[in-house]
């Protein structure tokens, strides 16, 4: 009789374990899934506009959205634009053009890029990754380099 009350209580705490792990995923996984963020897709863009030639004063910049990912459009001291992504090759931070030092910069980790975004300083361990700028009439457009 012992040995069959043993493998009751065997059989018993086998199933409430696997009913506590099962319980527990059950509660745990959704919590998981909420915190985690989902996945986006790259949206596909050839071409985008960066506005109008005369919105932008010559040694200034912008940000322009190309799909899901940032672009800086520098409109240089002498008036010729260059388009490079705007992610930091460190840490993806937002890239700004620092217009008294004439280069790009990082303010994560103080990166510095020059205008042809190549990494002059600082962590980054590539350079920006280059963009066409093409001008149509009295709009500038930004594409990507075949």
């Amino acid at each position: 009789m012992s040995e069959n009350l043993h493998s009751r209580r065997s059989f018993i705490t086998s199933i409430l374990t696997f009913g506590a792990a099962g319980l527990s995923a059950s509660i745990i996984y959704p919590i998981i899934k909420y915190l985690t963020p989902p996945k986006q897709r790259e949206v596909e863009v050839s071409s985008v506009s960066g506005g109008k030639i005369k919105d932008m004063e010559n040694d200034s910049f912008k940000i322009v959205r190309f799909g899901n990912k940032p672009v800086i459009l520098i409109k240089t001291d002498k008036g010729d634009f260059k388009a490079l992504s705007a992610q930091c090759t460190h840490l993806d931070c937002t890239v700004q053009y620092k217009k008294s030092e004439g280069v790009i910069w990082c303010a994560c980790h103080n990166g510095k890029y020059d205008l042809n975004g190549r990494n002059i300083s600082g962590p980054p361990p590539r350079p920006l990754d280059p963009y066409l700028v093409n001008i149509k009439g009295d709009e500038v457009f930004i594409s990507k380099k075949a």
